[in-house]
């Protein structure tokens, strides 16, 4: 369940109170007038089953709560209460199915935003994938895509996207097109870094590599793995799964690619180059675009699920 702090203004209290009694899976509601003191108004408390609780911030946006009070939403990790479980009973669907668009957006925001960490990791991450490409080593290559934080970008993408939210979009894009850019540049350098102290070699890039040759040779597959693994991170982003997510990011071959071609670069070997280039392109389009659209599928479904629950469920 999801526990909600509201500072309403005085006027707004009544109408709410209406709203959280009138939402199904709601309960624990607590009105203290008064309470508030900055910004003044009354505090009022409730507790919703996640199911519910996109209904539920809706209306409360719409009577303007998040412009002249406050809504504060948080995960109820344990609730020993039977109002609760009873709650939880009658709002219709799973939480785990649920969506949170405003949680979506807000996490989302803060992952798809340019950082001094976020570059830092996407720095670090596909320099370990350099030195998994040259050493032809897949578990270097594996804790580099481990490392990478590239998801939360597109997510952002994905998110702004399909909530109409230009902002959100560009900025999740813009994350993401100069935190590649910034890896391939300093990895580049990093490269030719190592070669001077005689770590790298051009030998080393041109032998047999059968753990990682896949990384700048792009086939369909690349574009399907992608579209698959576009699914299944949005799927834990929307049902707050997170856990899935190390999956994903073991699964797609983005940060390998922004590092075989950097290396590449570094050695003038232009063909791997463009193929790592092509392969990175494949994955970044094959996630968004398997993103937007499970986000416009799973609108889609729940808002059918909404009309139904409306025509079946009486309004208590």
């Amino acid at each position: 369940m999801l526990h909600l702090r509201m500072i309403t203004p005085a006027d707004r209290t009544e109408a709410v109170v209406a709203a959280v009694e009138s939402t199904v899976g709601t309960t624990h509601l607590v009105v203290l007038p008064g309470a508030a003191r900055d910004p003044r108004g009354d505090l009022v408390l409730c507790d919703v089953a996640r199911e519910a609780g996109d209904e539920l911030l809706h209306e409360l946006r719409q009577l303007g709560i998040h412009k002249d009070g406050s809504i504060a939403v948080e995960n109820i990790d344990l609730s020993m209460s039977e109002r609760a479980d009873a709650a939880d009973q009658e709002a219709p669907g799973e939480p785990a199915d649920a969506v949170i668009w405003e949680q979506l957006a807000e996490s989302t925001h803060e992952e798809s935003t340019l950082t001094i960490t976020y570059a830092a990791l996407m720095i670090i991450a596909t320099m370990i994938a350099a030195c998994g490409v040259v050493l032809d080593n897949a578990v270097l290559i594996v804790g580099a895509m481990a490392v990478g934080p590239e998801f939360g970008p597109l997510a952002g993408v994905c998110t702004g996207v399909v909530q109409r939210a230009p902002r959100l979009a560009a900025r999740s894009l813009a994350a993401l097109l100069i935190g590649f850019a910034a890896a391939i540049i300093a990895t580049t350098v990093f490269s030719l870094v190592m070669d001077a102290l005689g770590l790298f070699s051009q030998g080393r890039l041109d032998n047999p590599r059968p753990n990682t040759s896949f990384i700048w040779q792009p086939d369909p597959f690349s574009f399907v793995v992608a579209l698959l693994a576009g699914v299944a991170g949005t799927l834990s982003l929307t049902s707050a799964k997170a856990g899935t997510l190390v999956g994903v990011a073991i699964s797609v071959t983005t940060v390998p690619a922004a590092a075989n071609a950097a290396v590449a670069l570094s050695y003038k070997e232009y063909a791997q180059m463009w193929g790592s280039a092509l392969q990175l392109l494949l994955n970044l389009g094959g996630i968004m675009l398997a993103g937007v659209l499970t986000l416009y599928a799973w609108k889609l479904l729940w808002r059918t699920q909404r009309g139904r629950w409306k025509r079946v469920l009486p309004r208590r």
